[in-house]
């Protein structure tokens, strides 16, 4: 299996909590190996709509360690926070 990608494409409603989810995703990525490659803001749509001015890629070194990061209880346990702070969209990628 390759190496292993996850998008997201981000509203954030609320600042303060977003700072705060986004302050506890690292400890989440424990055994899983999970490292974030970027995080920018959208300043062009070149080609098309995208609703979510902010984008984040982390990285994974297969797939089934970022399905088991996602199942994790660590990071299933932050998605209420991140639901209150941010409409997300979450796609995963294998390259």
């Amino acid at each position: 299996m390759g190496i292993a990608y996850v998008v997201g494409q981000i509203a954030v409603k609320d600042e303060g909590k977003w700072a705060e989810y986004r302050s506890k995703v690292p400890e989440t990525f424990g055994p899983w190996g999970g490292e974030p490659v970027f995080r920018g803001k959208q300043f062009a749509a070149l080609a098309g709509q995208c609703p979510h001015a902010d984008v984040v890629v982390l990285r994974f070194p297969s797939t089934d360690a970022l399905e088991s990061w996602f199942k994790s209880p660590a990071y299933q346990a932050l998605i209420p926070l991140r639901d209150a702070a941010a409409e997300v969209v979450l796609t995963a990628y294998e390259a």
